[in-house]
């Protein structure tokens, strides 16, 4: 009985949650950032993040931009809430034909097998928020996230990777159901080790939407934030919503 009450009240609290989140969801629009504007604010806003916690060097333009910015796999977006930039995300879609982003750059001899064999993978990372809009909005980390939740969808893809800090791990356990695959290395020039995790995307991909329903999206959301190129794409509405509607119309027949 004890053990019935506490994962029926486990469920409850997960459902109050997401409903949370959804209804969050409406405040949200995703801004693809053009990587030919060097003093995009997503890179400002990394430079604070990562300032904030010395983590990098100071530098006179106040930006943190890197050389995989630039690459034709790269999507960088910030996640803006009532018009604020609250966070950002960035990642890179990695193929046989396209294999450089920033985890195989650290960990080359775990990923070139998988790409030898013809796997493909995302490689989310520079994940960053404005600190006071993290404190104002806890659910931050899944509003971001969900950008690479909506990626895996849209690329046909087998593996989510993320180098993950530390003490960031449970999350990722927790919530993706990921897996170590390397061990701590230093990464990207950061002043903290990073450890690489993966997750299988067929394995977790209903298991998370159910558990998770603000994960959610439509193709449409998907291919508005990840089809052609448009620099200047701003104010994409999530869909998270609909996308859960239209599943329980289906489970309904």
């Amino acid at each position: 009985m004890f053990m019935g009450a506490a994962i029926s009240s486990e469920i409850s609290t997960n459902s109050r949650f997401a409903s949370a989140l959804i209804d969050l969801l409406d405040k949200v629009r995703y801004r693809r950032v053009d990587s030919a504007s060097e003093f995009d604010p997503v890179y400002r806003l990394r430079y604070e993040a990562y300032r904030r916690e010395n983590f990098i060097p100071v530098n006179s333009q106040q930006v943190t931009r890197d050389e995989f910015d630039g690459l034709d796999n790269c999507h960088c977006f910030g996640v803006y809430i009532e018009g604020e930039l609250a966070s950002s995300l960035r990642f890179h879609v990695v193929t046989p034909q396209s294999p450089h982003s920033p985890c195989m750059s650290v960990w080359p001899d775990v990923l070139q097998p998988l790409l030898d064999e013809g796997m493909s993978f995302i490689d989310p990372g520079r994940f960053t928020v404005d600190f006071d809009l993290s404190l104002a909005y806890p659910a931050l980390p899944y509003l971001t996230l969900r950008l690479a939740a909506m990626a895996c969808e849209y690329f046909p893809v087998r593996y989510c990777m993320s180098a993950v800090r530390p003490e960031h791990t449970a999350f990722y356990k927790r919530i993706f159901g990921a897996r170590p695959l390397g061990e701590q290395r230093s990464y990207a020039k950061l002043a903290f080790p990073m450890q690489l995790y993966s997750a299988d995307v067929p394995d977790i991909r209903d298991r998370v939407a159910d558990r998770y329903p603000f994960f959610m999206s439509l193709p449409e959301e998907r291919a508005a934030l990840f089809g052609a190129l448009h620099p200047d794409l701003i104010a994409i509405k999530p869909s998270a919503r609909q996308a859960q509607r239209l599943e329980l119309m289906e489970r309904l027949g």
